[in-house]
Formats: structure tokens, sequence, C-alpha cells
């Protein structure tokens, strides 16, 4: 009965894509291509590159893991402040991807949550668009720039990472976005609060099996009638328990040696942005 019950959830998961900040797991990426070799040091121009990584995870031979939250662009840019205060009261390093219309429905709690050196903001868009489906280039790279300017304004600080909403994402857009000077940062663990059936003890033992060395997790921090409040110290001292370190997505893949794009001639981008410096 329990193995059936199992086999339920993670088909639930599969096929879930209902809420306004749902995702539905990636398919399995194709393994990035090798960057090409770096310029000599005489010649001039960078490289660039023409795959991008979307990466679901990090180094297997260390048994750490990355719980990130998304914090969605959505009609009532929620917060749930309870989730946060977890993440603190329990010291756990976390990364967050703001939306940039969350962002700005949001200031001031924005501003305080990168007070806090535990936690790295992520880019999570601005409007909560799904991103294959915008088919203009210009799109995508807005999409990515409103975001990064509005994060920016508010704390002063340049997301290096950008979550793809709904976990959709595809070559064309990761390459858009190392452009953008971005790695794609998707999940391998998704915790399944977004489905109105899954109970915290239901998340919990989710989290806690499926759970594995490099793996990232997915939850989001702007729903209340998500059970990820509740379930999250049960997640965080299960986790711990079994001997996982909490890290953040850049600790994370610190044992990883990732491609990177150089920013080409198309399309144009704001330069500041391109460089990942904003004056």
């Amino acid at each position: 009965m329990a193995r059936r019950s199992s086999v339920r959830f993670s088909m639930v998961l599969v096929v879930l894509v209902a809420s306004a900040c749902a995702w539905t797991p990636p398919e399995e990426p194709e393994a990035p291509e090798p960057p090409p070799p770096s310029a000599p040091a005489a010649a001039a121009g960078p490289t660039a590159c023409v795959t991008a990584p979307i990466v679901t995870n990090g180094s297997r031979l260390r048994k750490r893991i990355a719980l990130t939250f998304d914090a969605c662009t959505t009609r009532k840019n929620e917060y749930d402040e309870r989730v946060i205060r977890t993440l603190l009261e329990t010291q756990t390093p976390a990364t967050l991807f703001i939306g940039g219309g969350w962002a700005l429905a949001n200031p001031r709690r924005l501003q305080e949550l990168a007070q806090y050196p535990g936690f790295e903001l992520g880019n999570h868009t601005f409007s909560h668009a799904n991103m294959p489906k915008v088919r203009d280039d210009r799109q995508v790279i807005e999409e990515l720039q409103r975001a990064q300017r509005v994060v920016y304004d508010l704390t002063g600080q340049i997301p290096r990472y950008f979550r793809p909403p709904f976990g959709e994402v595809d070559g064309r857009v990761a390459w858009l976005a190392s452009q953008a000077a971005l790695t794609t940062i998707n999940f391998d663990l998704p915790s399944g609060d977004p489905d109105g059936t899954v109970t915290p003890k239901r998340m919990v033992d989710w989290v806690l099996k499926q759970a594995s060395p490099g793996g990232i997790v997915v939850m989001h921090m702007n729903h209340k009638r998500f059970p990820t409040a509740e379930a999250l110290p049960a997640i965080i001292k299960g986790l711990r328990k079994r001997g996982f370190e909490l890290v953040t997505v850049g600790t994370l893949l610190d044992d990883n040696t990732w491609p990177t794009c150089q920013p080409t001639t198309a399309p144009t981008l704001e330069p500041a942005l391109v460089a990942g410096v904003i004056p």
C-alpha cells in the first residue's frame, strides 16, 4: 500500500502544472557541450559559447544539498514570512529566486532578505513567463534584465543565477540567460508544495526519501496556502540528521566547473547587465 501511495505521489509531481507558480519537472537536459578553448592571451576579444548549461544539481561526491525558494510574480504577490523565519531560526542558508513583479510589490521585504548573509538572491524573471514559449529573443532578455534591474535597485545585489518559471527551459533560453551573465538553475528534487493535495507530512517524507548528494530542492515562499512553512522545520532537521550540509546554490556549485559564455553581438543587451556590473 505504501509503495502504491509513493508511486501515486510521484505521478502527481510529474503532471502538476495547475497553480499560478506551479512547475513541470523538466525533461532530463542534454549534457552541455564542453566550452570552446579560451583565446590565447595575445588574441583580442572573448570566446563565445554556442551552448550554455542547464544546472539541475551540484557534485554528487559531497553530501551537500541546496534548498531553493521561488518568490513568483503572481496576481497577489504573497509572502509567507514563516518560511523565512524557519530558515533564520535554524540558521539554514538558502537561495531565493526573486520575481521582478514580486519584488516591486514587496520592496521592504526584499531589502530585509538581502541583509541576511545566509541568503543568496537569484533571478526568477520579471512576470513569471513560460520562457520557451516567448519566441522573441529580445523579450526573453527583457524579462531577465527587468528582474535584474529591480533586484539591484532595491538591494544593490546582482543575481548570478536564473530559475526558469515552471521549471520550463530549453537551450535557447539558457543561452540567452548566459549572455546576461546568468547561469540557469533548475532542480532535481521538486518538493511538491504547489499540489493542493499534499500534506506537510507527505511533503517531508517525499523530500527526505528523494534527497541525494548535490541535490537542488525547489520550494516556494509566496503562497501561504502551500504546506511549505509547516513542512520546512522537519525537512531541515531530517536532512541534517542524515548528514547533509545545507548550502546555497553558489556554494553547491563551487565543486564544479561550469562552462561560461561571453556575450556576443546578438542580441543587443544592456552592456552593464551583460558585464554583471550595474553602475
